[in-house]
């Protein structure tokens, strides 16, 4: 860059709303200053992405009081050098997921070696998966064929074999694609970008059988050995061929391109650069979510390795009847705090598939979507926890056959008991009337264990900010840091289960006050103490002998932990958690939850 970047104009388009923020420097730092929204425009009527882009930035222009536009140009760089600062902005940059993001097929020798790992690189590149073929998937020739033609991908990423090995299987696959001469989504004109990046022995051969039929583009290996992963080649290569051909076809986005300053990042991605660089900053392991309208991605850093997935069934908006599906009725009943009848909830929750951009008019209503969201996140969890796992087919003594049968499984990643803190984002979270709630969101989807730090991004910048860590670091470290992040707080859950009322452990809490407060916790208790993200308290607890915090069971645990705008929280509903299975004696409990974290006033 020849210039300064002191005031930056940045967009996510999401698939119902896209989001505006504004970047100014002040003094030495970075703050970010105003933002704006506007409903996505990328399908009809408009077809064009740039109208909701433009409707929202008119609206930073409107608050800020600075001209950004010119028509439908962004005025850059920025004209204070011209003697009018409060014209133009330095770069605008974008990320987006409008469209239904960057939809890819994925294929393996093995399903849960080559596919598995195959699947990882796409999730980390940003993709949404929409199937998994293998030569074992149990699918016969024709289905698989079948399967290609109808799914119409985006891309396809090719895997399979470890260099030196046999190729037939790899070959076989690409026969497959071959005859089923897949389509892409959009843009009937051009051919489909394929990305190969498996045994390099069979290189000439798939060139053959795909170079003439497909947009056929060469990565290193992703499992170059039985041992190891490569998924950075294939990543960023796919990365590449989203912007090159995929965002090319999809409505408006040229002139989308053409006005960024920067690469336009798929919002996954984006969110994942800036998940991993909290972590790798703070040496921390973490868990971070991003629920949308259409998918929810769940990213995670353990150990220093970073794994992404994405839930491209489970949303807010667009995808709420398949959390319903998924969960089951019951399963979403059962946080509802007030007794609803079935068909009244399931008419609910189609309405807002109906009308995906509408927000809840009364607190029955927000109160159903807040109950939508824990199990959406819990099942975004689940899955996530499937796919973070160590490699597959190593380091056991197997014959091929185990193979076939697919009797292996790596051990996943993810040890709440190890985890520092969870980063919620995305509306549902980032807009809850109340922090509070958004904490209770999480600790009910996730159901921590011992203790962990919660934050939430506060306005859903996350995305702005990953695509411009690529361009300014300092700008996206210091926004993130002053503006994006919220610490709502600690929540100490003791592991272990009891009858209600039974006593869970005793605790001690040395506040910064130099007040004591001492107390028990019981099973199925919940109690939320004040403190502040500047404060400290030292906690001191001794669990009932079933009872493990961590240390083992009984034994007894002492922490200094840190506040938030919520506080500390003293969970002792249990692990896992268990709520009646009667709904008058369910309500009552909820009810007495809320109550003891102030969402309820006392009595009601």
């Amino acid at each position: 860059m020849t210039h300064p970047l002191n005031v930056i104009v940045a967009t996510d388009c999401g698939s119902t709303t896209t989001k505006a923020i504004l970047i100014e420097k002040v003094g030495e730092e970075y703050r970010q200053t105003y933002r704006g929204e506007a409903p996505t425009t990328v399908e009809a009527p408009f077809e064009d992405v740039t109208r909701g882009v433009l409707n929202a930035i008119a609206e930073i222009e409107e608050l800020s009081g600075r001209t950004i536009l010119e028509g439908d140009r962004i005025i850059t760089p920025n004209q204070s050098a011209q003697g009018d600062p409060k014209r133009g902005v330095d770069i605008y940059v974008s990320t987006s997921s409008a469209g239904g993001g960057l939809q890819m097929m994925v294929t393996g020798v093995v399903q849960n070696m080559t596919g598995e790992s195959a699947q990882r690189a796409a999730l980390g590149a940003g993709a949404i998966v929409i199937d998994v073929l293998a030569s074992n998937d149990g699918r016969l020739p024709y289905e698989k064929i079948e399967r290609i033609r109808t799914m119409r991908p985006d891309m396809i990423l090719m895997s399979g074999g470890t260099d030196g090995g046999a190729v037939t299987h790899v070959v076989e696959m690409a026969e497959y694609i071959a005859a089923a001469d897949p389509r892409p989504r959009f843009g009937s004109t051009y051919r489909l970008p394929l990305v190969y990046a498996g045994n390099t022995d069979a290189r000439p051969q798939i060139k053959t059988i795909l170079g003439e039929k497909t947009a056929l583009d060469f990565a290193d290996n992703i499992r170059p050995v039985l041992e190891r992963e490569n998924l950075a080649p294939a990543r960023n290569k796919i990365h590449d061929l989203f912007l090159e051909h995929v965002m090319q076809q999809a409505p408006g986005y040229k002139k989308l391109i053409e006005m960024a300053g920067a690469p336009i990042m798929p919002t996954p991605a984006a969110v994942g650069v800036i998940m991993e660089t909290i972590a790798k900053r703070e040496g921390i392991n973490l868990i971070g979510v991003d629920i949308g309208g259409a998918t929810t991605d769940v990213f995670s850093v353990f150990n220093g390795l970073f794994n992404r997935t994405v839930s491209a069934n489970l949303g807010m908006s667009y995808s709420i009847s398949n959390v319903l599906a998924e969960a089951g009725l019951d399963n979403i009943m059962r946080w509802v705090p007030f007794t609803i009848d079935e068909q009244t909830l399931r008419n609910r929750i189609k309405n807002k598939m109906v009308r995906p951009t509408t927000i809840p008019q009364s607190l029955d209503e927000l109160q159903i979507e807040h109950a939508i969201a824990r199990e959406a996140l819990r099942l975004a969890l689940i899955h996530h926890k499937s796919l973070a796992t160590g490699l597959k087919g190593i380091q056991q003594e197997r014959t091929i056959s185990d193979v076939f049968e697919q009797r292996t499984s790596g051990k996943t990643l993810i040890d709440l008991l190890k985890l520092d803190l969870i980063v919620g984002s995305g509306g549902i979270l980032s807009h809850a009337p109340r922090r509070i709630q958004s904490m209770l969101m999480m600790v009910d989807a996730y159901e921590p264990l011992g203790v962990t730090t919660l934050s939430v991004d506060s306005i859903f910048m996350m995305p702005h900010l990953g695509v411009l860590s690529t361009v300014n670091e300092q700008a996206a470290t210091d926004v993130f840091i002053r503006d994006c992040m919220v610490y709502l707080g600690t929540c100490i859950a003791p592991i272990g289960q009891g009858k209600d009322g039974e006593r869970c452990a005793d605790y001690e809490i040395a506040l910064p006050d130099g007040r004591i407060e001492k107390g028990q916790l019981a099973f199925g208790d919940l109690k939320l103490f004040a403190l502040t993200r500047e404060q400290q308290a030292t906690v001191t607890m001794q669990p009932a002998k079933q009872v493990d915090l961590g240390n083992g069971p009984g034994q007894s645990f002492t922490k200094t932990v840190q506040g938030g705008v919520v506080g500390l929280m003293l969970d002792g509903r249990g692990r896992p958690l268990q709520l009646p299975g009667e709904q008058a004696a369910r309500v009552a409990m909820l009810t007495r939850w809320y109550q003891a974290v102030g969402l309820y006033p006392k009595g009601s």
